[in-house]
């Protein structure tokens, strides 16, 4: 039985934003962002500072999500998917919307799966237990991004992309609705798509699930009309205020339908901020480098669990994942959980009873997991030490040289130990030598890095089954030239 006894089952809300850092929002300390309905979440929910994605970049993040498992397990790593890629989430991978589909639940997607197209479609949404979706299938900058308006009237989108790939492609379950998207009308799509979804589910008496991945705030940034120029922080600024204001929408919509004291409303983010394209990357606020980065700034996230009448407002300093999110909706709707290792916990106890956190460690996987090195680093308690640190691409142009690629790979032994209740920002590594407390604890972290490197499986690599330009998406699949030929 579910923990919560009502007349019918919660309803849930999955809000994922795509490299928003843990210093982006106004409720975690932003001066000049205007994100007044997140605020209103964290004011009247719960709002967790400890709280972690799986990897500091987004396909494998995104895998972690839905199935509260490290993509170590799935095979969604080295890096990420792209149009043409072979791989995807497998398909006897579990997700949230398939947990829930027995039990009668209604499910939707809007925005960004970046889980996998493949060929016929094989790898969309539709497969993974999604009654609907409309979104990109994967990252909207994985197209030329030169002839594209990203703001009213007519300002192009800035930054090189990926030209020689397909135009970004709209998708309605399996079908092309546009190629290239329309950006400045995007989000008011993804929002009529959602209101609908919840308003017909709530008409029909059918419990929903609504798994909204945003493309914002990923660089290049986008905005229509409703949100362009109307806030303090340039292109950033506006893609968040845009974001903010689509969950506005659905918090009115849930009110409107009288179900917004039955539904859980579950806000987090991919990975941390892409400080190579500096102000408009995003921010980190006092954590170390950002995406791509096993550093505190690539994985350490916002999250905001929000259910009135059910949830206490508050501030919880437990420790909490992406991984998760799966155990926990599955105990609240009294699902059935996957036959397979899980590697989250059920959050029960923590949201609704203010309890303890059942998670013990969090797992720092670099973006290119491999057997040979194992995890970069883990968390456990207050401590957290880093068996190998490693720059990014993603987080150059910081003055803090551990950030950018120029960074190699450096192997720590004795790790490098943190305590990240009094430095945050990874800035004063510990001092072992004659505190036997702290060699304890090293003790007790290398005993569990042991223990979980021996539980690890690793899945076969989907990335590495390589990409063919046959498979992006295009609306005239039989055209050519490609891709050029692929708009409609």
């Amino acid at each position: 039985p579910g923990v919560i006894c009502s007349a019918s089952p919660p309803n849930f809300v999955l809000l994922f934003a795509d490299d928003l850092g843990f210093g982006d929002l106004g409720c975690y300390g932003h001066p000049s962002s205007i994100t007044p309905n997140l605020n209103r979440l964290a004011a009247e929910g719960l709002r967790f500072t400890d709280f972690y994605c799986t990897s500091p970049v987004c396909s494998p993040s995104r895998a972690s999500l839905l199935t509260g498992r490290y993509q170590t397990r799935s095979g969604v790593y080295p890096g990420v998917l792209y149009p043409g890629s072979r791989g995807g989430l497998p398909l006897n991978e579990t997700t949230i919307a398939e947990v829930l589909k027995p039990l009668g639940y209604a499910t939707a997607m809007i925005g960004k799966w970046h889980l996998g197209v493949g060929a016929n479609g094989s790898y969309l949404p539709t497969k993974q237990g999604f009654d609907h979706y409309l979104g990109i299938p994967y990252s909207h900058d994985m197209g030329p991004c030169r002839n594209l308006t990203c703001f009213p009237p007519d300002i192009k989108c800035f930054g090189f992309c990926d030209v020689g790939s397909v135009l970004v492609p709209l998708m309605h379950n399996e079908d092309i609705k546009q190629q290239p998207v329309d950006f400045l009308d995007l989000e008011s799509a993804y929002s009529d798509f959602a209101v609908d979804f919840i308003t017909s589910s709530v008409k029909k008496k059918q419990p929903f699930f609504l798994y909204y991945p945003a493309h914002h705030t990923h660089y290049p940034q986008y905005a229509g009309p409703g949100a362009a120029g109307r806030s303090l922080r340039g292109p950033f600024g506006d893609a968040l205020l845009e974001l903010d204001n689509t969950i506005g929408n659905l918090l009115a919509t849930l009110e409107e339908m009288g179900v917004i004291n039955n539904t859980l409303v579950f806000f987090t983010a991919d990975n941390g901020p892409e400080l190579m394209r500096m102000s408009r990357g995003g921010n980190a606020g006092p954590l170390k480098c950002g995406k791509g980065t096993t550093y505190e700034g690539g994985m350490r996230e916002p999250a905001i669990a929000y259910w009135p009448g059910t949830i206490k407002p508050g501030v919880t300093h437990e420790l909490a994942s992406t991984l998760d999110v799966l155990p926990t909706i599955a105990s609240l709707a009294g699902a059935k959980l996957p036959p397979v290792m899980l590697d989250g916990v059920d959050m029960t106890e923590l949201l609704v009873r203010r309890g303890k956190s059942k998670r013990e460690t969090m797992i720092f996987y670099p973006t290119s997991p491999s057997e040979k090195y194992g995890l970069f680093a883990l968390r456990m308690g207050k401590y957290k030490a880093h068996f190998y640190t490693h720059g990014a691409e993603h987080s150059a142009t910081t003055p803090d040289r551990d950030c950018p690629a120029t960074a190699v790979l450096t192997a720590h032994d004795p790790p490098l130990l943190f305590d990240l209740e009094a430095d945050p920002s990874e800035n004063y590594p510990l001092t072992l030598e004659g505190d036997p407390d702290l060699q304890a604890v090293l003790e007790q972290i290398q005993k569990a890095k042991l223990e979980f490197e021996a539980s690890m499986v690793f899945g076969e690599s989907q990335i590495s089954k390589g990409t063919d330009p046959d498979l992006a998406p295009c609306c005239n699949p039989q055209c050519s030239p490609r891709p050029s030929c692929c708009r409609c």
